[in-house]
């Protein structure tokens, strides 16, 4: 995950067919990469793959790797070049838009000086170098709109617990939202790292434990009030037993990651799973998530 501080980032960039994104998006999800992203034009119908790497030898031997597993041929021949500071931050500001839900605002934080908080609600700064956990995808913001709405309906004094953290952007909103009991986990040292450093941006240090850990030792001994797990759903699939034990009578497990075209797949599992649970599920754009919830004992 990049991070704030420019160390010679190197990007490649690469224009893709008209309308071949959704496709492309699917690929690098399935991949579970974070270096590559998609930019797209609506206006003049354009699209582009985009890399962040951390040199130019890493930049071209990621390129390598990925163009024989793209859905859709390239449109242009990749361009590869040094970026400045200021052109790594730009690059996400064109993209990186505030966002709200309920009483929670996501911000970027070149907004500060100019943003109106409205009274009683709660901002969340970030920052462009993490612009992979801004919310802007559609399987965060799912993730995100259920925790709003649990605080909303359920309160803020039970535990919560976001496996496989990223940026630390659901974690972080839960401190916000009040919730006094928030542990995330990553088995990313990386991930767990820029986390922290989200979380010094807001004022939040301390406030949520931050672990590195997989869906096995990070759910280890533990459960939630709110389970949150915005994971690929092949994996989700695969540890279905750790996560549903990872939740608390009359809790709630959220899935997210989940392509809209996987959705009955991954809901036959973990209805097998968990038969006596209520089972929730939203679709947006692309992508759908899954709300689980245990009957209280």
């Amino acid at each position: 995950m990049p991070t704030l501080r420019n160390m010679g980032l190197y990007e490649i960039k690469i224009e893709i067919p008209a309308g071949s994104a959704d496709g492309i998006d699917e690929c690098l999800q399935e991949l579970e990469t974070s270096s590559w992203s998609l930019l797209e034009e609506h206006i003049n119908r354009r699209a582009w793959l985009v890399g962040i790497f951390e040199n130019e030898e890493k930049a071209w031997t990621e390129w390598k790797e990925l163009r024989p597993r793209l859905p859709i041929a390239p449109a242009g021949s990749p361009e590869g070049r040094l970026l400045a500071d200021q052109d790594w931050r730009d690059s996400y500001k064109a993209h990186f838009k505030a966002w709200r839900f309920g009483r929670l605002h996501w911000v970027p934080i070149w907004e500060k000086k100019t943003f109106s908080l409205p009274p009683g609600e709660k901002v969340l700064w970030l920052d462009p170098g993490l612009a992979f956990g801004t919310g802007n995808h559609e399987t965060t913001r799912l993730c995100v709109e259920r925790l709003v709405t649990w605080a909303a309906e359920k309160g803020t004094t039970g535990r919560v617990i976001d496996a496989g953290c990223g940026s630390g952007i659901l974690a972080l909103s839960a401190a916000l939202l009040g919730f006094r009991t928030v542990t995330a986990f990553d088995n990313d040292p990386e991930a767990v790292r820029v986390s922290e450093e989200n979380a010094a941006l807001n004022n939040l240090a301390g406030q949520v434990r931050f672990l590195t850990g997989d869906l096995h030792t990070g759910l280890a001994g533990e459960a939630a009030d709110l389970l949150l797990a915005n994971i690929q759903a092949d994996v989700l699939m695969r540890f279905a037993k750790e996560l549903i034990a990872g939740v608390r009578p009359d809790g709630a497990l959220i899935l997210s990651g989940i392509l809209a075209s996987e959705r009955d797949r991954v809901r036959d599992v973990f209805a097998a799973a968990a038969p006596n649970w209520r089972i929730d599920s939203r679709i947006l754009g692309e992508w759908s998530d899954l709300a689980l919830f245990r009957l209280p004992v």
